[in-house]
């Protein structure tokens, strides 16, 4: 199970950090992820880590102001969101993936077994 936390209300250029909490003991097993879906628009991958903590992936979009990162000790994976943007007013979802071949399908849904309820970002600008 997968608790998706810190979502608010913030302006344009301010940061916010999202928590994911896994109840699940095997965390360390699972590669984790971000993803976001806006009003009207399908889901988008946002930022992934292996299982490890040793590889990071990024859509374009996010690349330079978000990072992701992970503690296997408290099995919560991390967003961290800076200069945030209108454009980034989503609702976010952590995701779980097992997959072997992470490194070429971080950023399709499909491969994400399991999903926590999102966390409403909204940016005004």
């Amino acid at each position: 199970q997968l608790q998706a936390s810190g979502g608010g209300l913030v302006q344009a250029g301010d940061s916010l950090r999202l928590s994911c909490a896994a109840s699940e003991r095997a965390f360390i097993n699972y590669h984790m992820a971000w993803f976001r879906q806006a009003p009207g628009k399908e889901r988008e991958f946002v930022a992934g880590i292996r299982r490890s903590g040793t590889s990071e992936y990024y859509a374009d979009s996010v690349k330079g102001r978000f990072a992701i990162s992970r503690s296997n000790v408290k099995n919560t994976v991390y967003l961290q969101m800076n200069s945030l943007k209108s454009e980034d007013t989503a609702v976010y979802y952590c995701a779980a993936s097992s997959t072997a071949s992470y490194g070429s399908l971080y950023n399709n849904a499909g491969r994400y077994g399991y999903w926590g309820e999102g966390t409403q970002v909204t940016v005004s600008s």
